[in-house]
């Protein structure tokens, strides 16, 4: 009886959810100060923020190679408490892709660096707003290598892993659509040939495995169709297709969710804003949105947790 009230207790204790600072040039340790004074995030969580205590000898807005290190080291080390169990889930501020470059370090994003620091074999981009979800098939890629990027084990890939992710957030049995890459999503092949080679064949071996998917559909409607609420989320091939969207109609809002790693991680859906950096004028709405959401899934684990344990 004490063990299962001691687990009860810790399932409905507040997470502890880490804020990476991002590039400490950037706003990355600006709305991270204002998220950790918003009432909502206080009553959700604790936070405990990893980033270089001596962010003055960082000048707003100036690119540097000691910057991308600094955002990176403070990477690894949210990770690294992740894992052994310190913090529940982890919320980043933007990192500078440049700066990282400029450190001698090869990851372009947070999701290829978190990948490999957590072993995770696939992992996805997705972005998380009350009106449209949008995961993304290929990420930071140059727009002529999208055609030869978007393999059949990549999209076959990208259905399963959405499909297993999505209960976690409260959608027990999502509906997939995977948008075209073509106009028209190919005119049946008049207009290239990849929604009939690649996107089609594997929705078709998806459906046979029971997962609720369809499409290829035209990548100018089949958003409007999402928000309308035909489909709980939208599968784009390319980084650009899948954003355009989510920011026209949630940006502030949405966050950035990486799909199957180990651990909770959630971001902002902007950038670092070297232009407005260390003015005090960045909006704290996204890192806010980011911290929450982490939150409700480091909630969610433990719960999941709680009951596997309890039915052993």
């Amino acid at each position: 009886m004490y063990g299962r009230d001691y687990s009860r207790a810790v399932i409905t204790a507040k997470p502890r959810v880490a804020i990476t600072l991002g590039d400490p040039a950037g706003i990355g340790p600006e709305i991270a100060r204002k998220a950790g004074e918003s009432p909502r995030v206080r009553d959700a969580c604790d936070l405990v923020m990893y980033g270089p205590s001596d962010g003055g000898r960082f000048p707003s807005g100036v690119l540097s190679a000691a910057a991308g290190r600094a955002a990176y080291d403070a990477i690894c080390a949210a990770v690294r408490d992740a894992q052994r169990g310190v913090v529940d889930a982890v919320a980043t501020a933007p990192i500078n892709k440049l700066a990282f470059a400029r450190a001698g370090l090869p990851w372009k994003g947070h999701t290829d660096l978190l990948a490999h620091l957590t072993g995770a074999s696939r992992v996805a981009m997705m972005f998380w707003s009350a009106p449209l979800k949008v995961v993304l098939a290929t990420v930071h890629v140059p727009l002529a290598e999208v055609s030869q990027t978007l393999t059949r084990a990549v999209i076959d890939g990208i259905i399963d892993l959405t499909a297993r992710e999505l209960p976690v957030f409260g959608i027990a049995s999502p509906r997939l659509a995977v948008a075209g890459l073509n106009p028209h999503a190919g005119e049946d092949g008049l207009i290239g040939g990849e929604e009939q080679h690649v996107l089609r064949p594997a929705i078709d071996s998806a459906r046979a495995r029971g997962v609720n998917v369809s499409g290829p559909f035209p990548g100018d409607t089949i958003f409007v169709r999402a928000v309308r609420g035909e489909f709980d989320v939208v599968i784009a091939c390319y980084h650009d297709q899948g954003l355009i969207p989510i920011k026209l109609l949630a940006f502030g809002t949405a966050v950035n969710v990486t799909l199957g790693l180990p651990i909770v991680r959630t971001s902002v859906d902007h950038g670092t804003a070297f232009d407005i950096a260390g003015t005090d004028a960045a909006d704290p709405s996204s890192m806010i949105e980011a911290v929450l959401l982490a939150a409700q899934l480091a909630r969610a684990r433990r719960e999941r947790q709680f009951a596997f344990t309890t039915s052993i």
